[in-house]
């Protein structure tokens, strides 16, 4: 059986029992590390606990020792599967299934496991990002657990660009909050400003604004542009990045003439002075924000895990 035909049957066999969830993720890819310690063919009542209530040898421990040889460090679930419903009779329904394909050929165990850590993969790459609703916290110090979110789903994904993509629908999502309907133009992340004919990623009447997470020289080059045309650029970035803008800006004779922001305080004077500086409108501002930036990510976007959930107090 070639490589190929055994991810059919494995993708066969995860949809027919929806191998989506975290506990039963959680199962197959242990019970699959479990199996190449026992000789086949393997019965049910091998993987059980004395008191037989329990898949045996499922642990949060044991999940992340596996997940770790595959290069997964994030947590899938404390408890690895063992108090998940539903687990034993998945259980039964893989031993058989994983019976009958050994009948079929000697199955590669390492190729089962790789394909089950891969589907974890799928399952971190799909989940909504969240934001903190902690009220001990200021808006930007929660906006920013945020964007720490981006950068490490980022740096597991490489070639993929979160954080930026992120920073400008949070920004269009507060634009198209107070400003006139129709006023606002919003585009996809990844659209660029040259083909489109935009002088940048957003404009206002005479401002140009521009989000970016790595303010350079280039960025700087479609300032000076604007300046030349008669409009006024903006750079929102994020805030660590506002003093490299500020001095390219200078080094480039644009001293005074290019407005720098922080998104983190662009978003959060919004939500303070709109919220009246009431803990309850606040919060009703913030979820404003975050629900037009998931209407944008479903216009634009194709990518779902893209959408921000705001965490439950």
């Amino acid at each position: 059986m070639t490589q190929s035909k055994l991810e059919a049957k494995l993708h066969a066999f995860l949809t027919a029992n929806h191998v989506m969830t975290k506990g039963s993720l959680s199962l197959v890819v242990q019970l699959t590390d479990i199996m190449a310690k026992k000789p086949a063919p393997w019965k049910s009542d091998d993987f059980l606990t004395k008191s037989g209530g329990q898949v045996a040898g499922l642990g949060g421990g044991n999940l992340k020792r596996i997940l770790g040889k595959h290069g997964i460090t994030r947590i899938l679930t404390q408890e690895g599967g063992r108090t998940s419903r539903g687990n034993m009779g998945l259980m039964k329904e893989y031993v058989g299934f994983m019976n009958a394909l050994n009948d079929q050929i000697e199955v590669d165990l390492s190729a089962v496991e790789e394909f089950w850590a891969d589907r974890v993969g799928d399952y971190f790459r799909n989940q909504p990002f969240t934001l903190p609703a902690d009220d001990a916290k200021t808006v930007a110090a929660n906006l920013d657990e945020l964007f720490g979110q981006a950068r490490k789903r980022q740096s597991e994904n490489r070639g993929t660009q979160y954080l930026g993509t992120i920073l400008q629908h949070l920004v269009a999502a507060k634009l198209s909050l107070v400003l006139p309907e129709g006023v606002l133009e919003v585009h996809g992340a990844s659209v660029a400003d040259g083909p489109t004919e935009r002088s940048g990623d957003f404009i206002v009447n005479d401002t140009v604004i521009h989000c970016t997470t790595a303010p350079g020289e280039p960025l700087i080059r479609k300032c000076e542009a604007n300046l030349k045309a008669g409009a006024r650029p903006v750079i929102i970035t994020v805030f660590e990045r506002v003093r490299t803008a500020l001095d390219l800006a200078v080094d480039a004779g644009l001293a005074g003439r290019v407005e720098v922001w922080d998104l983190q305080q662009f978003l959060s004077t919004n939500i303070h002075e709109l919220g009246h500086f009431e803990p309850a409108s606040r919060r009703a501002k913030l979820m404003e924000i975050i629900d037009k930036y998931n209407e944008i990510v479903e216009d634009v976007e194709t990518d779902p895990s893209l959408r921000i959930e705001l965490e439950a107090k």
